[in-house]
């Protein structure tokens, strides 16, 4: 025996040119019948959350799937699988498409090479699912737009539950994240980490889907930027805080990568305040409200 639920959603061009739209949801347990052999022409996440079967690949190999774990469908690659009769699985799956797909694979949020991912937790991923499958009741004027960006949160939970990831971040990136401000190369990084250029490279790209140059950089303009609203360094100042030297440099690489000149983005988002801005990050659940003025 077996329960299947779906929706299926045909989304506008306009939709499209959002980046990613939702195509559709399913949530469906127990003995499912089996898929296939078929192909594509669109990426299908399919989540299983308990339960195990199989995935029989396009050159025949069959590869056991035990959840939780993620099986990647991607488009014009064949593909075959099912739960085991005995068995079955909890399955949740969405259908998506559109430009943003190639830029999330080129990140390794989607890996079209690895059909099936062991999960450490399927929770996220089906409460992202979850958000799809309840905006996707009849007559819903956001159907697409919140579909559509359930989406995104659905592929950033499928890379946070990755088995092969460490939940509470790669070592080697918090230690990069740590030592971002010194004036190192990633040769001299890698040395740190008794690690080759190309080892660190692998490493880094595996973690956070970018070169460790683009790593650093990320985290080096994002600190400049704080400095340059929150405080009255000057450029120079704030260029040696964050690891460069060479003030004109580091004025050339803001100017390039941010659209705007230090001085320019001081302007535009200055926000000084006495004692500076608080480290405290709010709770989210409980976010910080104005108090009652006194009468």
């Amino acid at each position: 025996m077996y329960h299947t639920w779906m929706r299926y959603f045909t989304p506008s061009p306009l939709h499209h040119r959002l980046g990613l739209v939702c195509l559709g949801v399913g949530l469906q347990h127990g003995s499912l019948p089996t898929v296939g052999p078929r192909t594509l022409d669109h990426h299908v996440a399919v989540v299983i959350s308990a339960g195990s079967g199989w995935y029989r690949a396009a050159d025949g190999r069959r590869t056991t799937v035990t959840g939780p774990a993620l099986i990647w469908l991607t488009p014009g690659v064949p593909h075959h699988y099912g739960p085991d009769p005995a068995a079955g699985w909890d399955e949740s799956f969405v259908d998506f498409t559109g430009p943003a797909t190639t830029t999330y694979t080129e990140l390794g949020y989607i890996e079209p090479d690895r059909p099936v991912v062991p999960l450490s937790d399927a929770a996220g991923a089906r409460a992202a699912v979850g958000r799809i499958a309840r905006a996707a009741r009849r007559g819903n004027p956001l159907l697409e737009v919140e579909t559509g960006a359930a989406v995104h949160e659905l592929l950033v939970a499928l890379r946070r539950a990755r088995a092969d990831l460490c939940p509470d971040g790669d070592p080697v990136l918090t230690a990069l994240a740590r030592d971002a401000f010194r004036p190192l190369s990633v040769a001299e990084h890698a040395a740190r980490h008794g690690m080759t250029p190309a080892e660190l490279r692998t490493a880094v790209r595996r973690g956070a889907g970018c070169s460790p140059k683009d790593y650093l950089l990320g985290i080096r303009l994002g600190r400049a930027k704080e400095l340059l609203a929150a405080t009255d360094l000057p450029v120079a100042a704030v260029a040696r805080r964050v690891g460069y030297e060479d003030p004109a440099y580091f004025s050339r690489l803001f100017t390039r990568r941010v659209g705007l000149a230090p001085v320019r983005f001081r302007e535009q988002q200055g926000r000084a305040v006495p004692g500076g801005w608080s480290t405290r990050v709010p709770d989210p659940e409980h976010p910080p409200t104005i108090g009652a003025r006194p009468t």
